[in-house]
């Protein structure tokens, strides 16, 4: 069905007179006519009757009004779906219960006004394809893999800087230290069933392991963060690595540590992502809020891989 047509149909119904209609259309009266005249032959019906005083809706002419008018708002509806101005901020995160995912509740709760769509994308190379082609507007990733620099359209900026902690059972050998050295690490089995190989994630943990000689271990199924958590309080010789801004919940019974680790700190390096001709106009006020809310985190004694994105 022509839109345009139905939108004509509806500005002579409620104006009472073609001339009127195509004056608010900015056309043609003649055009009002084929317009309606091709609409009623779609619809097999003759929507009006011409009378002195212009022209009157007949019975199916009144029938078909009132969708006309919601076929229109459905039509505006779609196109400001896809509206800069108009449709959510769409942006990407690794992970829901992650760091970049508290730094969206942050923004949210000082911009409550802006409408935000928060997902989640395999890996970068997902998500720069994301962001240039529109469907989404921004994406915190942690690297750019080595050797594959980000595109000459994307931009970037280091947001935050997240320190990693070892999480143990309360049975495992570390337990009960307040902090561990990194180099302390190694021989200790680190169990991380979600790396990806050919991710950023993974090569970063791929950095991790090749500078301090530890053994992480990625085997088995990813059966999501409760067996992670069920499987390192119940196994003495298990840890993993988990961010220090990551929220988690677990049972009380399970008497998991978080335990810091020092000499150096891990840190993994999130960045927000944008293409540079980006139109939608709350992606500044994100770049803003991200910069006034970051501290001064580029301070020695911490680590990152020296291919991560440059702040």
């Amino acid at each position: 069905m022509d839109l345009e047509a139905v939108r004509t149909f509806v500005a002579a119904a409620d104006t009472g007179r073609f001339q009127e209609a195509a004056a608010e259309l900015t056309v043609t009266q003649q055009a009002v006519s084929k317009r309606i005249a091709a609409l009623e032959r779609g619809l097999g019906v003759r929507l009006f009757t011409r009378t002195a005083r212009g022209a009157e809706l007949t019975i199916d002419g009144q029938a078909f009004l009132p969708h006309a008018r919601e076929l229109l708002r459905v039509a505006e509806r779609a196109a400001a779906s896809v509206r800069p101005d108009r449709r959510p901020l769409r942006v990407d995160v690794i992970a829901l219960r992650g760091a970049a995912s508290g730094l969206m509740r942050g923004f949210h709760r000082t911009h409550p006004e802006i409408d935000l769509d928060v997902m989640t994308l395999h890996d970068i190379e997902t998500a720069l394809g994301a962001i240039r082609s529109g469907a989404i507007d921004a994406s915190f990733r942690a690297v750019a893999a080595p050797g594959r620099p980000l595109p000459e359209d994307i931009e970037s900026v280091r947001v935050l800087d997240e320190p990693l902690e070892l999480l143990t059972g309360p049975a495992h050998a570390l337990a009960g230290a307040r902090s561990v050295p990194l180099a302390q690490l190694a021989g200790h089995r680190i169990w991380m069933p979600g790396i990806v190989p050919g991710t950023e994630w993974a090569a970063y943990y791929d950095a991790l392991v090749a500078e301090f000689g530890l053994t992480i271990e990625a085997t088995g199924p990813n059966f999501g963060s409760d067996v992670l958590l069920d499987t390192i309080a119940d196994t003495p010789a298990l840890a993993t690595f988990m961010g220090g801004h990551t929220r988690l919940v677990w049972p009380a019974g399970h008497g998991l540590r978080r335990i810091p680790v020092t000499d150096p700190t891990p840190v993994y390096p999130h960045s927000l992502l944008w293409h540079r001709d980006s139109p939608h106009p709350a992606l500044n006020t994100l770049r803003a809020h991200l910069t006034a809310a970051a501290t001064d985190q580029y301070t020695a004694g911490t680590w990152t891989p020296t291919w991560v994105i440059p702040r």
